[in-house]
């Protein structure tokens, strides 16, 4: 049974935005304080994350023992007032939690970690958190799916992760892996909502059932429209759990959200997300990834520009070399200057874009050194994008083929929505 738990927050929240990857904020005495200059941006129309309406979810964690899937995006925003002068401004779920007198019993972490650090793709080793001392089970290592041994014991898992709502971004897959093992074990599941960056539009192709894996377990746009709540209540809506399971679920919604509004993510989701010029960015150069041309990572501008050394030098007047960096210990093309574009200034995306993917391509003059065909096909959800590629057609051509399954996903999706 699904429950849509609609308290009404009465707390005016101050919302700020400042760019980080869960790193203490030092202020530059020469610059206005960030955190002030962006309340001014959200007094007007200040979007209030799940995790902030306590009010509306402590009941339920009272006298329960806990379990939380978080990661380093997993925290509670403190009021401008409240904040000290060297507060980070916000405070982690599972600190407030155990502050609260909940009972948290271990913490699940998905890929790149409970505190944000690993590379992408990189494992994630057990462990235990140094400042409350609860142990950490990976779920980006030798499991994805919680077996019902790390289970035991629970009387609920919360899931607060910040999402992109980019298919192969691996959260909705340690979502849905988590709703599963929850479901098969009888054990409640609460998802704290967070705004979409990306959630203002539906787009892409829509991944083949033959090609699930990590990187898509359901039959999904490439960029789907929904939070990450919303999403909780379609895989299990639409009997998307192995076995047709159902999860007990809650989804906390946010308040003051609409899928039009425009939210700048205080805290990186992953470390080669750095900025909102990436994550808009991300859905369309992050079919990169599946190629050996190198999509910004080794670079201060991951996801904001593309490049390679094998593509022709004489088509493009930009180059750089990747290094090894903060999210990239072994970035691609590592050490070798890259050919291809700067696209740092390039204004906001509404849909995906095949642009970059097609020049990149038409400029290598090795074909068969461009795609990395099995992790292109993981990336893409189907087979089909690479052969529009080799076969030079052009992206409106490449797009027709998508409108079929959109449609039908806009009607599913419709289902589910709990905003505007």
């Amino acid at each position: 049974m699904v429950f849509i738990y609609a308290f009404k927050n009465t707390v005016f929240l101050w919302l700020f935005v400042f760019l980080a990857c869960g790193k203490p904020f030092k202020k530059n005495p020469e610059q206005p304080d960030p955190i002030a200059t962006y309340l001014l941006d959200f007094q007007k129309s200040p979007i209030t994350p799940a995790a902030n309406r306590t009010a509306a979810y402590l009941p339920m964690l009272k006298g329960k023992k806990v379990g939380v899937v978080a990661n380093q995006t997993s925290v509670i925003f403190k009021d401008l007032q409240k904040r000290g002068p060297d507060s980070l401004g916000y405070t982690h779920l599972v600190d407030s939690l155990l502050s609260l007198g909940v009972v948290v019993n271990r913490v699940f972490a998905p890929e790149h970690g409970f505190r944000g650090m690993a590379d992408a793709g990189e494992h994630v080793k057990d462990g235990r958190d140094a400042t409350t001392g609860l142990p950490i089970i990976s779920l980006y290592g030798s499991q994805r799916k919680p077996g019902p041994e790390l289970l035991q014991g629970l009387d609920v898992v919360v899931f607060d992760i910040q999402d992109v709502g980019v298919r192969f971004y691996t959260y909705i897959a340690t979502l849905q892996l988590v709703m599963e093992a929850c479901a098969e074990n009888k054990i409640p599941v609460m998802v704290l909502d967070r705004p979409n960056p990306n959630g203002h539009y539906v787009d892409g192709p829509t991944m083949e059932l033959k090609n699930k894996g990590f990187l898509g377990l359901t039959p999904i746009p490439l960029v789907y429209g929904m939070t990450i709540g919303e999403y909780a209540l379609m895989i299990n809506g639409e009997g998307w759990l192995e076995g047709g399971v159902k999860a007990d679920l809650t989804v906390v919604p946010l308040e003051h959200y609409t899928h039009a509004s425009e939210y700048r993510l205080p805290i990186r989701p992953s470390p080669n997300l750095p900025n909102d010029r990436a994550i808009n960015l991300y859905p369309s150069l992050g079919l990169f990834e599946g190629t050996n041309v190198n999509a910004g990572r080794g670079t201060e501008f991951q996801f904001q520009r593309y490049g390679a050394p094998f593509m022709d030098s004489r088509a493009y007047t930009f180059s750089y070399v990747p290094e090894p960096n903060f999210g990239a210990k072994n970035p691609k093309q590592e050490g070798q200057r890259c050919y291809g574009k700067n696209l740092s200034g390039h204004p906001g995306m509404n849909r995906v874009s095949l642009e970059w993917l097609l020049d990149a391509y038409r400029n290598t003059p090795q074909k068969e050194k461009f795609f990395n065909t099995d992790g292109f096909t993981k990336h893409a959800g189907t087979t089909a994008l690479q052969k529009q590629v080799e076969a030079n057609w052009s992206e409106a051509s490449i797009r027709e083929t998508w409108e079929e399954d959109l449609e039908r996903f806009r009607q599913i999706r419709g289902k589910y929505l709990l905003y505007e």
